[in-house]
């Protein structure tokens, strides 16, 4: 219970801080956030006991920024130095010695910050707006828990012109026309102005020289004889005009040597390609070729076999039937069957006679006879031709 109030009475607002757009100054900062940082190590341990000036050694220790990273949203250092400011409220004048520090970057962005979170509308953008001047590196960690780099200068730039900055709502300000309107600022001179005023004086020395040259010019041409200078200008121009036919002459005759040159290789091109074409088809077909014999060979082979097959089954069934039949017949039966055996072996060759007929076996032609065969044995009716 002890350590719980004490707790609570190290994350108290000064009791001589001043309100902040009328609440509490870390009430600036986000419910959710606020409970982060005051549950964090960093918070308990190194900024318990703070006070303005021992806060600046904090923030010469800081080496990134940013605002909380992580699954459980951590904040970082730099956020847990800024819950602090809000908290002990230093004076403006040590906020405006962060903003002026040049040998910390770390603290310069600390008191920009600061300033961003509490200032009144004029006084951000007079004392942040020479920070775009600023372009050293600086370290910010993202979200995912990574550093990037960036730049002080952009960071000055989020704080005038973005709503939030490291997970943070910036309060709303004026913009700046509507401040030079009011007349509370000045119009903004940029740093490379008079570099822009020397570049426009030497342009104007430049154009006046200019201008001397060609009055000069003038004069002088108008003091000598018409007559001599059309003369000259004739001879020039015809000099001229041959010089440029003959140049012209020269470009064509070489653009046409180059086109010859593409027209030729061209076809030397379309020539390999056709040849490389044809080479790869022949080879192709011929493979093709050589695996339909192959497949019509083994598609032979396995009907010869099967073929084979069903002709030794038939005739082993058939002897089976016959062996079966006469030893199970009375030798009466075997008298009478033997008395008409010359009949039915009549019968029986006339039936196969017949069969032989009709299964166009006996075709005079002998690819239809073999064709007959071949469907014969495989149950098919044979072809009437």
């Amino acid at each position: 219970m002890g350590e719980e109030i004490q707790a609570t009475m190290a994350n108290r607002t000064d009791p001589a801080a001043k309100s902040i757009r009328g609440t509490n100054p870390q009430n600036l900062v986000e419910k959710i956030v606020r409970s982060k940082i005051y549950q964090n190590t960093y918070w308990k341990e190194q900024c318990f006991g703070l006070t303005a000036e021992t806060l600046v050694d904090k923030a010469m220790e800081l080496d990134h920024i940013g605002g909380t990273y992580g699954g459980n949203r951590k904040p970082t250092p730099f956020m847990c130095l800024v819950m602090k400011m809000l908290q002990i409220q230093p004076e403006k004048d040590i906020v405006v010695e962060f903003i002026k520090n040049d040998d910390y970057k770390y603290v310069r962005v600390l008191g920009a910050f600061y300033l961003r979170l509490t200032g009144i509308d004029s006084d951000i953008y007079r004392y942040l707006e020479p920070l775009y001047n600023d372009y050293r590196k600086v370290r910010r960690k993202s979200p995912d828990g990574n550093f990037m780099l960036t730049h002080v200068d952009e960071v000055i730039d989020e704080l005038l012109t973005r709503d939030y900055s490291c997970d943070i709502a910036l309060p709303r300000i004026k913009k700046r026309w509507t401040l030079e309107s009011l007349g509370v600022l000045d119009a903004r001179k940029s740093v490379l102005e008079d570099d822009f005023e020397e570049e426009e004086e030497k342009d104007e020395m430049e154009q006046d020289g200019l201008e001397e040259e060609v009055a000069h010019e003038k004069d002088y041409y108008r003091a000598r004889s018409p007559a001599r200078e059309r003369e000259r200008d004739w001879r020039r121009d015809s000099h001229r005009h041959r010089d440029r036919d003959y140049d012209r002459d020269r470009d064509y005759d070489r653009e046409r040597g180059r086109g010859r040159d593409r027209e030729r290789d061209r076809d030397r091109d379309r020539d390999r390609d056709r040849d490389r074409y044809r080479l790869r088809e022949e080879k192709e077909y011929g493979y093709e070729r050589e695996r339909d014999r192959e497949r019509e060979g083994r598609e032979r082979d396995r009907r010869d076999r099967e073929r084979g097959r069903r002709r030794s089954r038939s005739r082993s069934r058939s002897r089976e039937r016959k062996r079966h039949g006469r030893s199970s017949m009375s030798p009466r039966r075997h008298e009478a069957e033997d008395g008409n055996a010359p009949e039915e072996s009549k019968k029986k060759g006339k039936k196969e006679k017949k069969e032989k007929k009709d299964d166009g076996t006996d075709h005079p032609d002998p690819e239809i006879a073999e064709a007959n065969r071949i469907r014969a044995s495989l149950g098919l009716k044979p072809l009437k031709l």
